[in-house]
């Protein structure tokens, strides 16, 4: 075998395995051959329990107009109340698991959900400041769901999902989707915990992921999507990348080969 023909096999070995195979771009594809089938998840789906830096909206209406206004929360045009107007104005849950509100003063809200706050908050103003009478109604919410999102993602940073519940596959489609290069196998989800932070992983390529307890997005998530090994090969990620690659290497070894015969 001559030099050339040992070039062109390397070459075409290079080809075969610098592109991102189709089975490494399909999210939640089954573990084996059948065909789709409705998947009936067996998770349990807990509710959030309220961490440290969450924010809350509370709104409390009542026939009392000046303690309904205490609660309102400022809305810019359109009725549309900003990620910033909810970071000055909204109920932010201090270190010791705490927040402040108007009459009731500090109240404590850690490990709690939304629904146990909001009966708290609903008794002690029934027993503290107001009677049966006062047609009393309140909401606790939290002022949507925070994450980051770094990586090989079209559009990086820090986002907002303005619902009670989102998962991976909405922070992902918020952010753009993943680009090429991504790998979807290993998605890394850094979670913040009372006892501190974790690192979990997560395969959003097998249907298995919907199983997963990181499958939902929680509060103040970071989530990372390091890049497949052909980004590093740089070789292409596609066929026809790939092909213009080895087109002009082939173009140069011929040269170099015809060069060296003169």
């Amino acid at each position: 075998m001559n030099k050339s023909h040992l070039i062109y096999i390397i070459l075409l070995v290079l080809f075969t395995v610098s592109c991102v195979p189709t089975k490494d771009l399909k999210y939640l594809q089954s573990g084996n051959n059948q065909n789709d089938t409705l998947i009936m998840s067996q998770l349990v789906k807990k509710p959030y329990r309220i961490q440290s830096n969450d924010i809350l909206v509370i709104t409390i209406k009542t026939i009392d107009e000046t303690l309904t206004e205490m609660f309102r929360v400022s809305s810019g045009s359109r009725n549309i109340i900003s990620e910033q107007v909810l970071f000055f104005e909204g109920f932010n849950v201090d270190d010791h698991g705490n927040i402040r509100i108007p009459i009731l003063g500090e109240v404590a809200v850690l490990g709690k959900t939304t629904e146990e706050i909001r009966l708290n908050i609903e008794k002690r103003l029934l027993e503290e400041y107001f009677n049966e009478a006062a047609d009393l109604f309140v909401t606790v919410k939290l002022a949507g769901i925070r994450y980051t999102i770094n990586g090989e993602i079209k559009i990086p940073g820090t986002n907002v999902i303005y619902n009670e519940r989102a998962t991976i596959m909405d922070a992902i489609s918020n952010s753009g989707d993943i680009v090429i290069t991504g790998d979807r196998k290993n998605v890394i989800i850094v979670r913040q915990y009372p006892h501190g932070v974790e690192m979990h992983t997560i395969n959003l390529l097998d249907k298995k992921a919907l199983e997963s307890p990181f499958y939902y997005l929680q509060p103040n998530d970071f989530i990372l999507i390091n890049p497949l090994k052909q980004k590093s090969w740089g070789t292409g990620t596609t066929g026809i990348q790939t092909l213009t690659t080895i087109i002009s290497a082939l173009s140069l070894v011929t040269s170099i080969i015809v060069l060296s015969r003169l």
